[in-house]
């Protein structure tokens, strides 16, 4: 990831307001991009929006993703170089509650998106973020590679698997050059479960957790023993900026489907993380087992990213832990009232840092 490339750009994020919008708005506006979010208001109160100043060096237009008419206006008028594809309704047991909403956002506002790049020239690359629930889970231990079969037994995995047909299509329809010299690249990018500072949402376990153990409550646990693929934030993030900046520069090339994942060994049960995250918060959290009625949610989900990390030059900079201690030091820093602007832009500082000496490294 080139820091230099990024500086002056002009980056359109939707769903800025965000958990990732959040970290990925901050991260653009400390490279020096002109960085602006279109998006609803926070999901969440509190949001990472507002906690850690998210919109002061950029442009804010709240908007919905579903009014193709005002996406247009907004898109014609700031004529972006870069989008950035994160607007969604992004939980599975939510959309258990509203599938129509969750459709209406994350199948059709992927078309209006696409729909809008088709008629701006000036765009060069977008990536559409989806997620690694757009397999059809088998549950077979083995890692989904990007291509496996789309599938989703939710209607939250299933509108992400439509969304990820959605931008194919748009590439063979629209945008594909048979002589790979298209002039828009058009990519998705499916990431596992991330964590870290600033996520507020209902039902996703580090939110649960920290809002209990801040509460002196316990924390309910539906599934203790669910395997997931455990990543800090900041790691698909980086990965998304690596492949926006290859469709810039080779749109035709790298207009594919890529997987972000950590490591194998850090793909590991609930419980597993419930321990780490107590080792790095100290005394206070506890938990107990949720045994009421649940909806189904996968038991264990895997991906392959070897693809990215041979053809991007992606992979994961921290461990398991050093992502839990980051996001454990996030949340204790929101309990004491400490600047949480600073401390995310340090923490992105940290990470970027991080990079650097693994290129090095390589080199």
């Amino acid at each position: 990831m080139n820091p230099e490339f990024w500086r002056n750009k002009r980056v359109l994020i939707t769903g800025h307001t965000g958990f990732k919008g959040g970290w990925l708005s901050l991260w653009l506006q400390s490279m020096g991009s002109e960085v602006i979010g279109y998006s609803q208001p926070p999901p969440t109160t509190p949001s990472i929006f507002f906690q850690a100043d998210v919109q002061r060096d950029m442009r804010s237009i709240l908007g919905d993703i579903c009014d193709l008419q005002h996406l247009q206006k907004v898109v014609e008028e700031i004529q972006p170089e870069i989008i950035f594809h994160l607007a969604a309704q992004s939980l599975v047991r939510s959309s258990y509650a509203d599938p129509v909403g969750t459709y209406a956002t994350n199948v059709l506002g992927t078309v209006n998106v696409l729909e809008t790049v088709r008629e701006n020239a000036a765009v060069r690359s977008v990536v559409i973020v989806t997620t690694d629930k757009c397999y059809e889970n088998l549950e077979d231990g083995r890692a989904y590679c990007e291509t496996d079969r789309l599938g989703g037994f939710d209607p939250y995995s299933s509108s992400k698997a439509a969304a990820e047909l959605v931008t194919a299509a748009f590439w063979n329809s629209f945008f594909m050059s048979a002589n790979d010299e298209a002039q828009q690249g058009i990519a998705s990018a499916r990431a596992g479960n991330v964590i870290g500072g600033g996520d507020w949402a209902i039902d996703r376990l580090i939110p649960d957790v920290m809002r209990a153990v801040c509460d002196g409550k316990q924390a309910l646990i539906r599934s203790p023993q669910a395997i997931r693929p455990w990543q800090h934030v900041l790691e698909p993030l980086c990965g998304y900026l690596i492949l926006a900046e290859k469709l810039y520069r080779q749109p035709g090339r790298y207009a594919q489907a890529w997987n972000f994942g950590p490591d194998d060994l850090d793909g590991i049960p609930v419980s597993a993380v419930l321990q780490l995250i107590g080792e790095s918060w100290g005394p206070g959290i506890t938990w107990r087992l949720d045994d009421g009625p649940q909806r189904h949610e996968a038991g264990r989900l895997r991906l392959d990213s070897s693809k990215s990390r041979k053809l991007l030059g992606w992979q994961p900079q921290w461990k398991l832990s050093q992502a839990l201690e980051a996001t454990a030091r996030w949340y204790k820093a929101c309990h004491n009232q400490q600047n949480l602007r600073t401390l995310t832009l340090q923490q992105i500082e940290s990470y970027q840092s991080a990079l650097i000496v693994a290129k090095g490294i390589q080199e």
